[in-house]
């Protein structure tokens, strides 16, 4: 399979374009930011999901998070809920995959917690399981999301949405968004 110029200029243009989308956005990703700082401030920890590409970025922000993104400080608590293959198929065997985060937050949320979820449709049964049982436990509801939002939107507290409809550009977006998490966390 070849790759021609056209091809790539495309792909980078369309990725160029999901980013200069995030700027007029820069409120609601201050407050999203300010969200998880916030309750890692207050001595609340972070839970991150996401389904394929978007649960690698739910696992980079809980490994940067836990590890460091720039700065050396404490680890700080954050725990990525589609990181453990064997919870992950104990509870979809058990209950069914609809309810492999949901479960997870019930284990490991606290009120003042923090969910972060990524979803580039806002549509998958298991993100909205996981943001329901979330706000009934009274954690914040953080959601970097794609394609309008989805009915994810409805269930997050603190929202953004990348204005695209392709995958590939709003996960892209979504790793700066994270990254810019991270040093408002590290400030």
């Amino acid at each position: 399979m070849k790759i021609d110029q056209a091809a790539i200029r495309t792909r980078i243009e369309g990725s160029i374009a999901a980013m200069t989308g995030l700027l007029p956005l820069t409120p609601q990703i201050e407050r999203c930011a300010a969200a998880v700082a916030g309750a890692l401030g207050r001595g609340g920890q972070v839970l991150t999901c996401g389904n394929g590409g978007s649960a690698a970025e739910a696992l980079h922000l809980a490994e940067e998070l836990v590890g460091k993104y720039r700065a050396v400080r404490r680890a700080l608590p954050a725990i990525c809920l589609n990181a453990d293959p064997t919870a992950l198929t104990c509870i979809a065997n058990d209950f069914g995959y609809e309810h492999v985060f949901a479960r997870q937050v019930e284990a490991f949320g606290r009120r003042g917690d923090v969910l972060v979820v990524f979803t580039t449709s806002g549509g998958s049964p298991n993100i909205l399981r996981a943001l329901a049982r979330a706000k009934e436990m009274g954690l914040v509801t953080v959601g970097l999301l794609g394609k309008g939002g989805g009915a994810a939107l409805e269930g997050c507290d603190y929202a953004l949405v990348v204005p695209s409809n392709d995958t590939a550009h709003i996960q892209e977006a979504h790793q700066v968004v994270m990254h810019l998490f991270l040093e408002a966390v590290e400030g």
